[in-house]
């Protein structure tokens, strides 16, 4: 019967760690990042789970000669706004991978 209160307390602690992870990602979904392209020319806004709430080109940026040049900005504003998000991932949640055996 000894191994059953490991066991039980072993329990507890995934379902702690359950709460807890859950309770990070809404914090993290809740959270928005922004992402920006040369001197903010676009700028983008995402949530946290990688929704896009918000795009702000400013007329400088938009050359009816030059489509390509906008498209770029929109991408280097979308990829950066993209990297933080997955950074603030890592660092809330990465600790939970950590004490997963295997991940």
């Amino acid at each position: 019967m000894r191994g059953m209160g490991n066991m039980q307390g072993m329990m507890k602690q995934v379902q702690k760690m359950q709460k807890e992870m859950v309770a990070e990602q809404e914090v993290l979904n809740n959270s928005e990042f922004t992402g920006t392209a040369s001197d903010q020319l676009v700028t983008v806004l995402f949530s946290g789970n990688k929704k896009m709430k918000d795009i702000t080109i400013k007329p400088e940026a938009v050359d009816p000669d030059d489509i390509d040049m906008l498209q770029d900005l929109i991408l280097m504003a979308t990829n950066d706004a993209l990297a933080k998000i997955d950074q603030a991932t890592e660092a809330k949640m990465g600790k939970y991978a950590k004490n997963i055996p295997g991940l």
